[in-house]
C-alpha cells in the first residue's frame, strides 16, 4: 500500500526509528511529495510538479526531480543534500544516506541518470554520475564518485569507484600496484640522506 512500504523500510532501516515519531523522518516526507510530484508529471501537468518538489526540497533539503522513479520501500536515512536527477532511477527497498547525488553527465535531453538495482545502499557523500547501472543488492561506500556500471551482489568504494567485493568473494583489482606518493617521497629522501653522508664521510681535500 502507498506509504506503508516507506515506514516499514524506515523501521527495517533505521535502529533509532521508536513508534509514531518517524513521521517526522524528513526522507519519508521528501518520498511521499516525490511520489504525488512524479503522479502529476506522468500526467504530463505543467509546473505544479515542480513546484512541488521546491516547496519539498525547501522543508526537507533533499531535491528529488518529478521525472525521477523511485521504487517502493525506498528510505532516505537523515537525507540532507540529496540530490536525484530527472532520468534516475531507483529500485525497490533501496537505503540512501546524506549527501548522495545521482547526477548526470550530459546536457542533452537523453537518460543521463544512474539506475540503481532494488536492495541497495548507497553511503553518505556517495557520488553516482552519468547513464550507468547499478545492480541488485548492492553496497556503494561513502563518498565513493562512481562512474561505471556495476555488478549485482557488490561492494563499491574509492575515487573512482571500484568493486573489492563480489558474490561474497574479495574482486580482483589492481590497487596494489597504484603508485604509493608517501614511499617515493620517503624512498628519496632516504637516498638523498644516504649521498650527503657519503660525501661527509670522504676526507676533504687538501
Amino acid at each position: 500500500m502507498l506509504f506503508i512500504d516507506e515506514l516499514r523500510a524506515a523501521y527495517r532501516y533505521d535502529p533509532a526509528a521508536r513508534h509514531i515519531e518517524v513521521l517526522l523522518y524528513q526522507g519519508l516526507w521528501a518520498v511521499w511529495l516525490h511520489k504525488f510530484a512524479h503522479l502529476l508529471w506522468t500526467l504530463r501537468l505543467p509546473f505544479i510538479p515542480r513546484l512541488i518538489s521546491q516547496i519539498s526540497r525547501f522543508l526537507t533539503g533533499i531535491e528529488i526531480h518529478p521525472g525521477a522513479q523511485i521504487g517502493r520501500g525506498v528510505f532516505i536515512d537523515h537525507g540532507f543534500g540529496v540530490v536525484i536527477g530527472e532520468t534516475a532511477e531507483v529500485g525497490d527497498n533501496c537505503l540512501i544516506y546524506h549527501g548522495v547525488t545521482l547526477g548526470g553527465t550530459s546536457t542533452q535531453r537523453v537518460k543521463r541518470h544512474p539506475t540503481i538495482g532494488p536492495n541497495t545502499i548507497i553511503g553518505a557523500g556517495a557520488k553516482i554520475l552519468g547513464n550507468i547501472k547499478v545492480g541488485a543488492n548492492c553496497k556503494i561506500g561513502a563518498n565513493t564518485v562512481l562512474l561505471k556500471d556495476v555488478p549485482d551482489n557488490s561492494t563499491v568504494v574509492g575515487i573512482p569507484g571500484r568493486v573489492i567485493i563480489q558474490d561474497g568473494r574479495q574482486a580482483a583489482n589492481d590497487w596494489n600496484d597504484l603508485p604509493d606518493p608517501v614511499e617515493e617521497t620517503v624512498v628519496h629522501l632516504i637516498r638523498r640522506i644516504v649521498t650527503l653522508e657519503e660525501r661527509l664521510a670522504k676526507p676533504s681535500p687538501k
